[in-house]
C-alpha cells in the first residue's frame, strides 16, 4: 500500500499585515469578524422579534461578551491545560499572540459577563443568553478557521483522501480537523439553531440547545483530533476535551427537557422581554 492521498496544506501566512511591530494576524482578524458579524445579526433578530433593545445595548452586549471571550478563554487554558507552565511563566498569561485559548474556559467566561450585563440593565437572563446563543457559532466558525491557518490544533494521522501534512505535525498525514469543527460548531451548529428560532419556544431553549450542539460536536471531533501534547489522553481514549463537554450535553439536554416539560403556550417565546 503506497502512501496516503493528501492534500496540500495552503501554507498562509498567518500575519496578514505587518506595520513594524504591529501585526494583524488572520486568527485576530477571525475574532474580529465573528464579534462584528455578532452586532448585526443580533440587531437584525431584535428588530424581527420587536425585542425592547437598543442599538447601543446590543454594542455593550457584544462587548461584554467580548471582555467574557478574551478573558475567560485564556484563564481557562490556563487552568484546564497548562496550569504548571504559566504558574512558572505568569508573565505569559498576556502573551495571547502565542496561543492558548480555552473553548470552555470562554464559555464561561462570556456566561458570567452577559449574566452581569442583563442584571445592570434589567433584561432577562435568558433573553440575552438566547440572543447570544443564535450568533455565538459564527464565532466559533471563523475561529475555528484561524486555527487552520495558524497550522494548530490539527488532527490525528490518518489515510483518508482529504488528510494534509500541517508544518509543525511532522511527516504524518492529518485530519484537518479545525475543518470539521469550524462544519459542526460552526456553520451546522448556526443552522439549526435558527431554524428552531423560527418557531415559539420557551425561554432558554436557544441557549441550551447551544450547549448541548457544542458539547456533541466537540465530542465528535474529538475523536479526530490530536490530543495536546502535554495532556495526551486524560483517560483511556478519553480526551480532555471530552471530559470538559460532556457536562455541557448531559446540562443542557436536561434543561432542554424541563423547559418544554414546564412550558405552556403562553409561556413560550412571543418577542418580549
Amino acid at each position: 500500500m503506497g502512501p496516503p492521498a493528501a492534500i496540500p496544506y495552503p501554507n498562509i501566512d498567518p500575519v496578514l499585515v505587518s506595520l513594524g511591530p504591529i501585526q494583524l494576524r488572520w486568527y485576530g482578524l477571525m475574532y474580529l469578524i465573528g464579534l462584528t458579524s455578532a452586532y448585526f445579526l443580533i440587531q437584525h433578530k431584535v428588530a424581527r422579534k420587536g425585542l425592547a433593545l437598543r442599538k447601543d445595548q446590543i454594542y455593550d452586549m457584544v462587548v461584554y461578551a467580548a471582555f467574557g471571550v478574551f478573558l475567560g478563554g485564556r484563564l481557562g487554558y490556563t487552568l484546564f491545560y497548562n496550569f504548571s507552565y504559566y504558574i512558572g511563566n505568569p508573565l505569559k498569561l498576556l502573551a495571547v499572540w502565542e496561543g492558548g485559548m480555552s473553548f470552555h474556559g470562554g464559555l464561561i467566561g462570556t456566561i458570567i459577563a452577559l449574566i452581569w450585563f442583563s442584571r445592570r440593565q434589567g433584561i432577562p437572563a435568558y433573553t440575552i443568553a438566547d440572543l447570544a446563543a443564535c450568533v455565538t457559532p459564527i464565532g466559533l466558525g471563523f475561529g475555528r478557521l484561524g486555527n487552520f491557518i495558524n497550522g494548530e490544533l490539527y488532527g490525528r494521522p490518518t489515510d483518508v483522501d482529504w488528510c494534509m501534512v500541517f508544518p509543525t505535525g511532522g511527516p504524518a498525514c492529518r485530519h484537518p480537523s479545525q475543518l470539521y469543527e469550524a462544519t459542526l460548531e460552526g456553520l451546522t451548529l448556526f443552522a439549526v439553531l435558527w431554524w428552531i428560532d423560527r418557531r415559539p419556544t420557551p425561554p432558554g431553549t436557544l441557549f441550551w440547545t447551544f450547549l448541548t450542539g457544542y458539547g456533541i460536536s466537540r465530542l465528535i471531533v474529538e475523536l479526530f483530533r490530536e490530543p495536546d501534547q502535554h495532556l495526551g489522553f486524560i483517560l483511556g481514549p478519553i480526551t480532555m476535551g471530552q471530559i470538559l463537554s460532556l457536562p455541557m450535553v448531559l446540562v443542557g439536554a436536561v434543561m432542554l427537557i424541563l423547559g418544554y416539560s414546564k412550558a405552556s403556550p403562553s409561556s413560550s417565546s412571543k418577542g418580549k422581554l
